[in-house]
Formats: structure tokens, sequence, C-alpha cells
């Protein structure tokens, strides 16, 4: 290919921009072609370490996975992790540095966009392509005065950009032509042409829509990708709740959305295995009874903790084991099983303490420097099985429970904790259950012997080829083929 460079940018939230770039990294790789994802500002809870010891956005992790890469810092320059509805803990080249309500980072912009261009450059200096994945829409009004993320980095780095629309959810046509009405003559001029996302049905019905887009607009339609169902790709932040096909469960879990949940896709695996019924509980919903249940991470562990009592979880747990039931806390879940919660320095909202729910007899501290790192070691059941996994936490937890770890990692470095009587498992890492050997022996103490295998990382590479393959066929090459 000609193309040294490319930004793929969406009318909506969840208009398939991730999923693009993904393909397309996977299509190029294929081809030969030295290629790498890049999304200049990401806002998401979803994160991945990286081999150069800092973290990104789950989605470009997985991008680079895509493109045959260990995910880099350079990849995903800004991240901003919401701590509340109005501020975001602030990572700049995959290490926090600051916390910032709206208003602040939009004056902090300016610095955020020299470490973009910084990485940017770093980038198109090794690769022969570099895919960009823009945020969110271009056309919003309000954020467009010194946008990092959309039209104002392709402006800055003078790249084309292609839009993406779901049809799924209907008003296509009025996405892309809003869109593109809303964006300046030289905006609009970058925009190359259209890519029309989840398309299910007769496509020759959707013919004289396609000929009057091009028609009003002077953009071609590039490609209509298909719905794929049942793809299983890592979310950059949505949840999804789709229900999947299984046979009768053998095992019933559960676990809550709390408010600011973070690398909810630590879940996945149980969402794809076959003899599993995993259900993510909303707000306002009663909890079903469960074999086991679960608390994931979360970036503001106190005030999600407090939500928790609200919606009536911590009767619900304690019901839960006096009947048998199993419980894990991964993360910030975990810090919410001890006696205490400190964050005497307000790192995730107002300094202060929280009781916890006092089922480990530990307490965490919340301390300044966040810990990341990719992880592997054997976990402390019978039969002791390896896993694999990734720590991103501010937390320091201590107490008479840690001398029961979960894992033992290739370190000697001890992680999590046991409760004596084995109902309670609690960690630190993430992915814990990504690997086999782990999930089946987690799956087992729960009380599900002879479970049957799933592989995430199998899965996820034949998903990324199923997507590739359809995104190939689909796309006109021919005019993409001409630009440079």
């Amino acid at each position: 290919m000609k193309l040294s460079a490319l930004m793929v940018q969406g009318c909506t939230s969840d208009a398939g921009k991730t999923t693009l770039v993904a393909a397309l990294c996977r299509i190029l790789k294929r081809r030969g072609v030295r290629v790498a994802p890049f999304k200049p500002q990401n806002m998401a809870l979803n994160s991945a370490v990286t081999i150069d010891g800092g973290e990104i956005g789950r989605a470009q992790a997985l991008q680079a996975q895509a493109a045959g890469l260990p995910p880099r810092i350079d990849f995903n320059p800004v991240l901003l992790k919401p701590t509340t509805d109005r501020q975001a803990q602030v990572i700049i080249h995959g290490h926090a540095v600051t916390h910032l309500d709206a208003q602040a980072y939009h004056d902090y912009k300016r610095v955020a966009m020299t470490a973009v261009m910084a990485s940017w450059q770093r980038l198109t200096g090794e690769f022969e392509c570099v895919l960009v994945e823009g945020a969110g829409s271009p056309a919003e009004i309000n954020l467009r005065d010194r946008d990092i993320a959309n039209m104002g980095f392709a402006e800055a780095a003078d790249v084309p950009v292609i839009l993406v629309a779901d049809i799924d959810r209907g008003g296509v046509f009025a996405h892309l032509v809003g869109t593109l009405d809303l964006l300046s003559p030289s905006e609009q001029a970058r925009i190359k042409g259209f890519v029309i996302n989840r398309f299910r049905g007769d496509i020759a019905l959707l013919q004289p829509g396609l000929d009057w887009l091009e028609q009003r607009t002077g953009k071609p339609v590039l490609g209509v990708l298909p719905y794929l169902q049942g793809l299983m790709l890592d979310a950059e932040d949505a949840i999804a709740q789709g229900e999947m096909d299984k046979a009768p469960p053998r095992l019933r879990v559960i676990a809550p959305v709390l408010p600011r949940i973070s690398n909810h896709n630590d879940l996945d695996p149980l969402r794809l295995h076959p003899e599993v019924d995993f259900q993510w509980i909303g707000p306002g919903r009663t909890p079903p009874p469960a074999d086991l249940v679960i608390l994931p991470g979360s970036k503001s562990v106190r005030a999600d903790l407090d939500w928790l009592r609200h919606q009536g979880w911590e009767d619900y747990l304690l019901r839960h084991l006096r009947y048998g039931g199993k419980l894990i806390g991964i993360c910030g879940g975990f810090q919410m099983l001890g006696r205490q919660l400190h964050d005497p320095l307000g790192l995730e909202g107002a300094p202060g303490s929280t009781q916890g729910l006092g089922l480990l007899d530990c307490e965490t501290t919340l301390e300044p420097e966040k810990r990341l790192s990719n992880v592997q070691g054997r976990l402390n059941l019978e039969p002791r099985a390896a896993m694999t996994g990734y720590e991103i936490h501010m937390g320091v937890t201590r107490g008479p429970a840690l001398a029961r770890p979960l894992v033992t990692l290739a370190d000697d470095r001890p992680d999590g904790a046991m409760s004596a009587d084995g109902a309670i498992l609690g960690t630190y890492c993430h992915g814990l259950l990504d690997h086999p050997e782990a999930l089946i022996a987690l799956l087992a103490w729960a009380g599900m012997k002879d479970a049957a295998t799933v592989d995430l990382a199998a899965r996820r590479e034949a998903d990324l080829d199923r997507l590739a393959d359809a995104v190939d066929e689909a796309l006109d090459w021919g005019r993409l083929d001409g630009w440079d």
C-alpha cells in the first residue's frame, strides 16, 4: 500500500472505530506491511500494561495484537481514566501525572498535544503505515477548541480520514451527512470516504441510499461491513450485555456493574464459557442466587463500595457466603473485601477512609505510585495451576490475610489472599481467568469439576482473523490504494 497513515473517525461512540482499525492492522500485517495502531487520546477504564512499563487503553493493546506487536505507550500517549463524572486521572506516555477536572484538562491539552506529537513522530519514523483511531465524534462542537483526539490531530499531522457509522442503531445517513456538515471546509476535504458498519440484510436494498449519499456529499462509500454475530474482542469501555447461545449451565456467576468499573474484560472468559451462566447485574436490579460472585476492578473504590451498599449488595454477599457461595475480588474488588480503605491524599475522591466489607483481615491505603507490571506465576489452589496477568493499582494492602496468598508470582512475590475457610479469594492480578489452566482451577474451586477448556487468547486471534476476512472482502481497496 502507498498509504502511510490513515485515521478512522466515527459519527458516534461505538460506531466501529476500534474494530475497523484492528481489522486494518491485521489485514496489512498479512500483506507484509509494518503497521502500528495509534490513538492520540483515549478515555477508558479498561487498560493494559505495555512492554515498556506503562499503561494504554485496552483497545490499543488489541490493535497491537492484530498488528503482531506487543503494546507500547506510544500507541496511546494520552489516556484519561475517569474517577468521577467531573474528574479524571491523566496518564501521559503510560504514567499517571495528575488528576484534572474537565475545564482544567481543556487548558492542559497543549501539554498533552506535545506528548501526542512526540509519539506520532516516533511511530511514523519506524513503521510503514500508522492507523489512527479517533475518539467519540469529530462533530462535538463544545470540544473542538484545542481538540487533540479527532480533527485537531488530523489537521496537525496532515492525515487523511475515513468516517465510519453504525447502521444497526439507525439513522446512518443522517449521522454521516450531519457529521460532515458540522466540519470546517478543510476538515471536510480531509474525509476521503465513508464506511458503514454492522449491516445485515440484502445490500441491494441499501444501494439507493448509498448512491444518494455519494451524490449528496461527493464522497465515496468505501465499504459496507457486515454485522458479525458473537465477535469476542476486548471492549474499549462498554460492557457487552448480549446473550450467547449455551447449553444448560453448570455454574451461575454474577458480577455488579460498578459505576467506575475498570478492566471488566477480566470476566470475558466466563461470558464465553459454554457451561457458565454469567450475568452482569446493573443498578436497581436485585442480585439473583449464584454459585460465584465476582467483585471487579474499580477506579473509585470507596465510592463504588458506597454504591454497592446502597444497592443492597453487602447483605446479599453475607447471605451468599452463609449459604455456601464463593466470592472473588479482583483489584478494587479485592480492596473492598478488607476491613478499611484509606485514601489520605484524595487520589480517587475526597480524602478519608471507608469501612470495607470486613470479609478479609486486611486493609488498603492508596499511594501515589501506581504499580504497573505484567506477571506470571501459579495459583495456590489444589492442584496448583499456572497463571498470567497484569497489575494496575495504586493501593497497597497489608494485614494477616495476606499470609495465605492466592498467587505466588514468578519472582516469589505473593499476591492476594484466601480466607481461612477457602470461600473467599482476592487478587490484584487482572487477566487471571485468561489462562486456560487457571480458569479450570478456579471453576473447580467454585464447584464445577472437569470444566471445558476455554482459551481466550486463541479465541481472540480467531476473531481477529474472522474480522479481518470480513473487512478485507467488504472494502473497496482500489479506492484506498491511491492515497499517499
